[in-house]
């Protein structure tokens, strides 16, 4: 990854807390050109700084009442790769990480209620080939939901 300077650090301090900010609004906190934060924006793109931009939406709003993090055990850690493309056909999985600790993997979910949750777990995600048990963790709330602070070098 290429390197990131002042500027740029300044930019993505500000569309990280808005992304549908107007570049002339960016560029005149930063005191640059709007051509200049287009560019810096582009590059910091190519560069892979910046992976994308989207909404962030309430899921109770569209009818998922339940946020849940479920530790999935494999038989073997290898094969997460294989476990990953169908827990991918899955569109209430929002997250999938692969982790050290008891859990080969943390994967984190949306369901509309405990038997849309249940269906999930026993029709879904336990039924992929690999996958040799679950734990699962309802999130009765989120308490802190931030941007990770731009820090200097």
């Amino acid at each position: 990854m290429g390197k990131i300077d002042a500027l740029d650090r300044k930019i993505l301090g500000i569309v990280m807390n808005n992304a549908r900010i107007p570049s002339k609004d960016v560029a005149a906190e930063c005191g640059v050109s709007r051509a200049a934060i287009h560019q810096r924006l582009q590059r910091m793109q190519d560069l892979g700084v910046i992976t994308g931009s989207s909404y962030n939406i309430n899921a109770k709003s569209l009818g998922y009442h339940t946020c849940t993090f479920i530790g999935v055990k494999l038989d073997r850690g290898n094969m997460y790769r294989s476990v990953v493309p169908e827990l991918e056909k899955i569109p209430e999985v929002v997250e999938c990480h692969f982790t050290t600790g008891p859990y080969t993997m943390l994967v984190k979910l949306f369901a509309r209620d405990n038997e849309h949750l249940m269906d999930l777990l026993n029709n879904k995600i336990q039924t992929i080939p690999g996958v040799s048990g679950t734990e699962t963790l309802i999130s009765l709330d989120r308490s802190i939901h931030r941007k990770l602070p731009i820090i200097s070098e």
